[in-house]
């Protein structure tokens, strides 16, 4: 993958213990919208249960990639896309 930004509470369960957190992970919405006519751009929301099914807020061209099932999801991807993760 060119780039992967993670932009969600995710990393808390995979590292953030670890002190694993670093600007180049964490994007905000202007730098987001900047990047939203890339062609190459694959927007994920990564959450789960309640926190995706209540949630009022969705970015309508995200696809939906539960976290849980990362191993599933990860490699259907190509390596030329730019993957921005999303939980909010």
């Amino acid at each position: 993958m060119k780039q992967l930004v993670l932009l969600f509470a995710f990393m808390i369960t995979l590292g953030a213990a670890a002190n694993v957190w670093s600007d180049d992970l964490i994007m905000d919405k202007d730098a987001l919208n900047a990047m939203l006519a890339a062609p190459d751009l694959v927007i994920l929301d990564v959450r789960t249960g309640k926190d995706w099914s209540s949630s009022e807020f969705k970015i309508q061209s995200a696809e939906r990639a539960p976290a849980a099932e990362y191993a599933d999801w990860s490699a259907s991807y190509s390596k030329d896309k730019t993957l921005v993760l999303y939980c909010a």
